[in-house]
């Protein structure tokens, strides 16, 4: 897959959030150097979420093409692993669907961790992807399928079990659903993507979703498997079946996506769910409450993917801070959405801006 950040198409780089992608994710090549990026060389390592797998193999793509004879590698390991790899040292910043925990779980307090790795500093949390959750499904005879936060809830918690099910009939009028099991697929890893989903139905569903969210799969029916692609596939393969899984990773393989409560999935729909998000963190951590509940034609179940990094004292941070801010620059962000994800709005885009130039 090459990339094609859509440099000569005007209007999408005047309006990105408005291309959006109908089928498999492109690319494009950024033209020219971005402004404040300056290729000081050298190699640089990421490990974690798989959400931002398809983002970041196009970015470093064209970053180490603008950039000749800079490595740049991420593991896509998971937010888990990605965490525990940077506390570690064993890489230089770590991609994490959720930002590093503040209070304890079994004992531990991953910023406090992080803050001992980078030398005493805190580490900060950046969120540079923003990746749809998508519900994607692949059912007989069924090529547009809405359903409402609750539906969903009920379905992924093996309430309702048969496609033409009355509360699905409600959100389809006129649809043909067909008299079939339906097939369920989660993620058997631990995984971020797993717990903004569950955080989506905790908040939006008023009690239809009875468990906790988190990176662990609690719900009470389906078939785990691992990681994005195993999702996926597991959709693309086995007929009457829905999972819920990166948007990207969809569209990589042509899978139909439901629409939530009528609104279709786009980048123009999932950027005016970020526009309502609400940065929480301070003193260059960019942590975010999401706003699960938008309205006005926004996509709600969305997620920030996080770019971990020492904000003083870490490994490498002249060639970290220069690909991340390549990464954020207005012409780079101007295609994303043809990979699957939502482009950074600009009102954060410059505080994520600010918060890079400060990595010491």
């Amino acid at each position: 897959m090459s990339l094609r950040i859509l440099a000569a198409a005007g209007a999408c780089a005047l309006l990105a959030s408005a291309c959006a992608p109908t089928s498999s994710p492109q690319s494009a090549s950024v033209a020219t150097r971005p402004a404040g990026v300056n290729c000081p060389g050298g190699t640089l390592k990421g490990e974690g979420a798989s959400s931002q797998k398809i983002f970041l193999e196009e970015m470093v793509q064209a970053y180490t093409r603008i950039c000749p004879g800079t490595a740049v590698e991420y593991t896509s390991s998971g937010s888990g692993a990605g965490v525990k790899a940077f506390i570690g040292g064993a890489v230089d910043w770590a991609g994490s669907d959720s930002p590093l925990r503040t209070k304890a779980k079994d004992g531990v307090v991953e910023a406090d961790q992080a803050a001992k790795r980078c030398g005493g500093n805190p580490a900060v949390n950046l969120p540079m992807v923003f990746g749809p959750i998508a519900i994607a499904y692949n059912v007989d005879g069924v090529d547009q399928l809405n359903l409402s936060p609750s539906v969903i809830a009920r379905i992924f918690d093996g309430q309702i079990t048969t496609w033409n099910a009355p509360e699905i009939a409600a959100d389809n009028p006129g649809i043909t659903l067909p008299a079939a099991d339906i097939g369920i697929f989660y993620r058997a890893d631990e995984s971020g993507t797993t717990e903004n989903f569950t955080e989506y139905l905790a908040e939006a569903t008023d009690g239809a979703w009875p468990h906790e969210p988190a990176k662990a799969w609690a719900g009470s029916a389906g078939e785990g498997k691992e990681k994005s692609a195993g999702v996926a596939e597991g959709v693309l393969t086995t007929r009457n079946s829905i999972a819920y899984m990166e948007w990207g990773a969809a569209l990589e393989r042509g899978l139909k996506v439901a629409a939530i409560d009528g609104v279709t999935l786009s980048g123009t729909t999932a950027s005016a769910a970020l526009e309502a998000a609400e940065v929480t963190g301070s003193d260059g951590d960019l942590r975010l409450k999401l706003d699960y509940t938008p309205g006005d034609g926004a996509y709600p179940a969305v997620m920030a993917t996080y770019e971990i990094v020492c904000s003083t004292g870490g490994t490498n941070p002249d060639l970290l801070r220069d690909f991340l801010t390549f990464v954020a620059a207005d012409q780079t962000q101007a295609g994303v959405s043809t990979l699957g994800y939502a482009p950074l709005p600009p009102a954060l885009r410059d505080q994520v801006a600010e918060s890079i130039a400060a990595v010491r």
